[in-house]
């Protein structure tokens, strides 16, 4: 299965998990796709606005999808509002663009491509993500080596 297409009320989590808008996927449409639960989509909202997004755990096997209020202003669309949607997986297996700054610093620095090879796409996610949140490219530079090389570092044990 590569497309899922649906109809649903547009929900929201309480405060205390979040208050994101949402949207609820069943365990067993989850389950027809290659990646099961680490499958990446192109959703598409209303035939209008798609995105890149990945699942979240709801609870009792099943999980959502975030809708951004950028998103739902676009379609005009409020919680309780019907909203047609379909899921694609996504061909890039990142599930978001790489920054041409950060393939530019993989291309010069083999040390560190080397490290950003071995990490899990979900830290590569992240490295992404904070890279893309800054607007100066020496800032970009920094952040991307940084969090590339910090995360081969052992995270602190919490203590409970």
């Amino acid at each position: 299965m590569k497309t899922y297409k649906g109809e649903q009320i547009i929900k929201q989590l309480e405060k205390r998990k979040g208050g994101y808008f949402y949207l609820k996927i069943e365990s067993d449409i989850v389950n027809k796709f290659k990646n099961k639960r680490h499958t990446r989509f192109i959703c598409t909202l209303d035939k209008l606005v798609s995105f890149q997004c990945g699942l979240n755990h709801l609870g009792e096997g099943d999980f959502f999808i975030i809708l951004s209020t950028k998103n739902l202003k676009a379609l005009d669309k409020t919680l309780g509002k019907k909203v047609n949607f379909s899921l694609k997986e996504d061909p890039n297996p990142l599930g978001v663009e790489m920054p041409e700054v950060l393939e530019t610093i993989l291309e010069q620095d083999k040390a560190l491509k080397e490290i950003f090879d071995g990490l899990t796409l979900g830290k590569k996610r992240n490295v992404i993500h904070s890279i893309n949140k800054l607007k100066d490219l020496d800032k970009q530079v920094q952040k991307a080596i940084k969090t590339i090389v910090d995360s081969t570092k052992p995270r602190p044990k919490r203590r409970l």
